[in-house]
């Protein structure tokens, strides 16, 4: 356990991948095509950090770059980025609907943690998340006794001043 902290930079997908790959993703979806230079505008970076990164995506077969110079994401980018795109929703749901965060916050800290999530941890925290949004009553029961446990808690936090 002693060691996981250095492994997280070494993590695939990277925080930069996951964005390079969504942002292709989210471009292919708006305009058809994406090109190197409308990756950069997406994500606000110089085009040069964005040939370096495509360059290694094309390596670990991520995407692939035609003759023209679009690019597409691979059978293997593309299940990166429905598993990125589903724990990204499991995870702003968890939470905005059941930690009751700000829609703002919930997604960012959900774009923070998508890609660093095993897909094992994304399945079962679905499943919690749909059992604990349920008519179950014990569900219920539990999102009742979680708010009253809130509450009480928030009102003994001394306030930050």
């Amino acid at each position: 356990m002693n060691e996981v902290w250095k492994k997280f930079e070494q993590h695939e997908p990277s925080h930069s991948t996951a964005h390079h790959l969504m942002a292709i993703h989210t471009l292919i979806e708006k305009n058809g095509y994406a090109r190197g230079v409308d990756v950069a505008k997406h994500l606000n970076i110089t085009r040069g950090s964005v040939s370096l990164t495509l360059a290694k995506l094309k390596e670990k077969n991520y995407v692939e770059e035609d003759a023209n110079k679009f690019y597409r994401l691979t059978a293997r980018g593309e299940q990166i980025v429905r598993s990125i795109i589903q724990k990204r929703l499991v995870l702003r749901a968890f939470f905005r609907d059941l930690l009751q965060l700000p829609e703002a916050v919930a997604e960012s800290d959900a774009c923070k943690m998508e890609h660093l999530l095993s897909d094992e941890a994304g399945r079962e925290m679905q499943l919690f998340l749909e059992f604990c949004l349920s008519e179950d009553p014990t569900a219920g029961a539990f999102r009742q006794a979680y708010q009253r446990f809130r509450e009480r808690r928030l009102q003994e936090a001394p306030s930050a001043s």
